[in-house]
């Protein structure tokens, strides 16, 4: 095979990684939101004493964190996607960030449970007004982020590269189009802006559980809603980390995708006379872009690209690599 002939038959890895995500705009814009109003949340609780809202704060703060870890995978995934030590591409970057950004939002949990513990066994003098007043214009900041991330889980079209292989190693190119993610119930979107969309959305809950307590210990005295509202936006943001954790460790790990995808191709696949999938793995590789392997047995074989060209569009296979056995006499 001469290099002409190899470059024909060569094809990239990026799968659309090295187009910028709209998700990576938006996600810069509520981390500068956030960071503000985690600065003015934080140094309010401090000034006047209340556990609610610095809890509120320290909720963003950790949120500003993982953001600003998201917003790192967005450029480091997009300016690397055509390196060749990545071997499909680099959109397993963005379920790492989530994953770093879960780890981090534990470690807060943590910390907000301690220091809302201690205010409950030594309350501390909170200036109510300046309190609320700062936590409403949490909420309002909340309220905007979540306007900016409004289409956060919403699926990215984009152009996908198939590759197949034969068990005697012929070979099969192709283009195709995704238009949208299976519809198995299992997403492996853009983590990142889906991280983004649901913590802005953890923190409207959060600020206003602070408004809450504030207007509780205000008005009924109950100052111990206060701290205890702490605990409850602590077990919030544990909450979120927690299916964060879930959610990415599965990409990370080449968990196998839900059943429907599966059924999907196996389907399109043995829907031929006397053609059975015997092995069939199909995994997430980046944002509702997937991998697949897939073992056949047929009595009368085809090549390798006829079985590709019949797997669904709407599965975002992307890379398909499938070995062909003919199926001996009965």
């Amino acid at each position: 095979m001469d290099a002409e002939e190899r470059r024909l038959w060569s094809h990239d890895h990026t799968f659309g990684q090295d187009v910028r995500r709209a998700g990576e705009s938006r996600t810069l814009w509520v981390i500068l939101l956030t960071a503000v109003m985690m600065v003015v949340e934080i140094a309010a609780g401090i000034i006047y004493g209340s556990m609610a809202l610095l809890a509120d704060g320290l909720h963003m703060a950790s949120h500003t964190a993982a953001l600003g870890i998201s917003f790192f995978a967005y450029i480091y995934a997009r300016r690397n996607a055509a390196d060749p030590r990545f071997s499909f591409g680099t959109g397993k970057v963005n379920a790492l960030g989530g994953f770093t950004g879960a780890l981090l939002l534990a470690l807060f949990a943590l910390g907000m449970v301690w220091e809302s513990c201690d205010r409950l066994i030594s309350p501390v003098t909170i200036a109510y007004d300046q309190a609320i007043l700062v936590a409403i214009l949490g909420l309002v900041v909340n309220g905007v982020s979540v306007f900016i991330l409004g289409g956060g889980e919403g699926g990215e079209s984009g152009h996908g590269h198939s590759h197949s292989h034969s068990h005697s190693h012929s070979h099969s190119h192709s283009h195709a189009h995704s238009h949208g993610p299976g519809d198995d119930g299992e997403r492996h979107g853009d983590q990142n802006l889906r991280s983004a969309y649901l913590h802005v959305l953890a923190d409207a809950l959060t600020s206003l559980l602070a408004i809450f307590a504030l207007l509780g210990a205000k008005y009924y005295g109950l100052q111990w809603m206060d701290p205890l509202m702490g605990i409850v936006g602590a077990f919030l943001v544990a909450r979120w980390s927690v299916g964060l954790l879930r959610t990415t460790s599965h990409v990370l790990l080449d968990h196998q995708v839900g059943d429907l995808r599966l059924e999907a191709v196996r389907e399109a696949i043995e829907k031929h006379d006397e053609t059975f999938v015997t092995d069939l793995h199909v995994w997430s590789i980046g944002p509702d872009i997937y991998a697949a392997e897939i073992m056949i047995v047929a009595r009368t074989p085809l090549p390798p690209h006829r079985y590709k060209d019949l797997v669904p569009e709407h599965t975002n296979i992307v890379h398909l690599t499938c070995e062909v056995h003919a199926r001996g006499g009965d």
